[in-house]
């Protein structure tokens, strides 16, 4: 059957209410058929017809992966991938959003394609209708009980390139028996990176034993790692460690550096050799266990400031990941606001749509040495004073507008504005922040950006930054 009486046998109902494109890959991911209805998609970003077909969907989109692609999903997954959402970047390097819905083409129980249609998501009206990024929209869903809470690397809500490397290599390593140190800054989320990279291994069906190293009594450090046996000493009993209940799982270490480098020595023999000694017992046993571990500085400082033994951070330290702080992934701002709202909306029954421009701006130019735990906090607090409407100045904790040093907070306008007036000051901050960085200089400047030369000096031009 050739693809086009195949193409005519698919029936489609979705939710959309117009398309863009639709397009037939085979089996390998090869663009055999390729129809725009929307002749402004794909052509203004240099994406035509001549350049695209029969190219393998990874080479006509080169910022795609098998991870990333919706095409690849399908092939691997051989379902629909239903209104996922894809971040791709046209000739002058900008980059827009599609939202897909991507169906596998099965003939004798086998795959031999992928039917895909897919809408230009860009503009900022579509992007508030249908919420822009795949994360927002299963945010909207997570569970609320923490006992029930389960991280994944799709509860990372970012665009940010370092923390899309990280996610990347986060999967790549995450099958691998070697001990993992996750640092960053408190409330960088490094307890979630480390569960997300549990619940992608093979063995997310085994145990994830959390323990806070700045936690624990050191006359309970044995008993609590290594276990004890009844009659070890008045009043003990049979008691498994924290290696024992891990078994076969990982045990994630936070806080590593706050424990006393006395104690530090004694988890030396379990990472070398995987056996342990219950307290009051004379034999040894085997555990298979995992370590992750997170501090929050980096090995650098904390083997400089002796908070942690080279001996064991070279055991601990086998894969690193930096997490990177807020204050340099201002892109992801927009992203976690709405994701809080969202959060908090539904577990306190209120309809709060979204903040001022103001706050906005106030949210982008401040440092965030809180990181991510304390723009939840902000907003937590601000929807607890507000039932639905938007969020403004007066709403904000007291404590971040002392902070800030906002004397005239309360006198600013309340402007609702739109999201893309938003995310357009979001832009122009980030410019600011390179030329200046770069002394006006507008090659290095556009490098620091990622962006072409000539992008940045539209956008310079856009928003009159030529002579700042």
């Amino acid at each position: 059957m050739g693809w086009d009486k195949m193409s005519n046998k698919i029936a489609f109902n979705t939710n959309f209410n117009s398309i863009d494109s639709l397009s037939i890959t085979d089996s390998n991911g090869k663009i055999v058929y390729l129809v725009r209805y929307n002749p402004r998609f794909g052509n203004d970003k240099g994406n035509t017809y001549d350049n695209i077909i029969d190219k393998n969907i990874l080479e006509a989109y080169p910022s795609l992966s098998q991870e990333t692609s919706t095409v690849f999903q399908c092939i691997k997954k051989s379902k629909p991938i239903y209104k996922e959402g894809q971040k791709l970047y046209d000739n002058n390097g900008n980059p827009y959003f599609t939202e897909n819905l991507t169906i596998p083409i099965i003939r004798s129980g086998k795959i031999v394609g992928t039917v895909e249609l897919s809408k230009d998501i860009t503009s900022i009206k579509d992007i508030e209708n249908v919420s822009l990024l795949n994360n927002i929209n299963k945010h909207k869903y997570m569970k609320i009980s923490k006992e029930e809470l389960k991280y994944s690397f799709d509860d990372i809500i970012t665009v940010n390139d370092k923390m899309i490397e990280n996610i990347k290599k986060g999967k790549l390593i995450a099958d691998s028996p070697s001990s993992v140190l996750v640092y960053g800054e408190t409330g960088t989320g490094k307890e979630l990176f480390v569960q997300s990279i549990h619940n992608f291994s093979k063995n997310s069906n085994k145990p994830f034993v959390v323990q806070n190293c700045a936690a624990i009594p050191e006359t309970l450090f044995e008993s609590t790692f290594f276990g004890t046996t009844q009659g070890a000493y008045t009043g003990a009993t049979n008691k498994s460690g924290l290696f024992e209940q891990a078994d076969g799982g990982t045990l994630f270490l936070d806080e590593i550096n706050s424990m006393p480098l006395h104690l530090q020595t004694k988890l030396l023999r379990v990472l070398q050799d995987g056996c342990i000694r219950r307290i009051g017992d004379i034999k040894d046993k085997k555990v298979n266990v995992r370590i992750m571990a997170a501090m929050n500085e980096d090995p650098k400082t904390a083997l400089n400031k002796r908070h942690i033994r080279k001996d064991l951070f070279y055991r601990l330290g086998v894969i690193t990941i930096k997490l990177i702080p807020l204050r340099d992934r201002k892109e992801d701002i927009p992203l976690l606001i709405n994701y809080f709202l969202n959060y908090y909306n539904k577990i306190f029954n209120k309809k709060v749509a979204g903040i001022t421009n103001n706050v906005g701006k106030l949210l982008y130019q401040y440092d965030w040495p809180g990181n991510i735990r304390e723009l939840q906090h902000v907003i937590e607090s601000s929807i607890n004073l507000i039932s639905d409407g938007y969020i403004d100045i007066k709403h904000l904790p007291i404590y971040f507008s002392d902070l800030n040093n906002y004397d005239d907070l309360n006198n600013y306008k309340s402007e609702e504005g739109t999201f893309s007036e938003t995310m357009n000051f979001f832009e122009k901050e980030k410019i600011k922040s390179a030329m200046k960085i770069s002394n006006g200089n507008i090659t290095k400047s556009a490098k620091l950006l990622k962006i072409p030369r000539q992008t940045l000096q539209y956008k310079i031009k856009k928003y009159k930054l030529a002579n700042k």
